[in-house]
């Protein structure tokens, strides 16, 4: 393949991470959704930064995720760590990069069983709702004295 083609193929990938990056603040939590192709199931993962969590046989671990601020253009990026772990064998890396909430087919993870996408970033606060008050007690209803 000529020098130039391959710089037509990154170029376009390269030049939206840049800007994703250089407009976007960064997020605690990189908020997934997985579907396991045998079953149909679909899940949301909500992966924190530099933890691992688990979806099925695939072991997650988000580097990075940034979000544009509301007056931009929505985007949500995340860099992703993916590995299929089997018991009694080594983990095989299956991806490593950046994803695209806008574009999940401009870098995908391919598995035979498993898709994984991004399609948020949000802060730990925003995570969990916030305490509910208990309700208040139902007001008794007076009735006037009779006469």
């Amino acid at each position: 393949m000529p020098k130039t083609a391959i710089i037509a193929v990154v170029w376009p990938a390269l030049w939206i991470a840049a800007a994703t990056a250089a407009l976007a603040t960064p997020y605690d939590i990189a908020v997934l959704q997985g579907l396991d192709k045998v079953t149909a199931r679909v899940s949301t993962i909500e992966a924190p930064v530099g933890e691992v969590v688990k979806f099925g046989g695939l072991e997650i671990i988000a580097r990075h995720c940034d979000k544009r601020p509301p007056e931009e253009t929505p985007e949500s990026a995340a860099f992703l760590d993916i590995w299929e772990v089997r018991e009694g064998e080594a983990a095989i890396s299956l991806f490593r990069g950046w994803m695209f909430a806008s574009s999940p087919a401009l870098s995908a993870m391919e598995h035979p069983v498993y898709d994984v996408w991004v399609l948020d970033c949000k802060n730990a606060a925003e995570a969990q709702p916030p305490a509910a008050s208990p309700p208040a007690p139902p007001r008794a209803q007076q009735k006037p004295p009779r006469k």
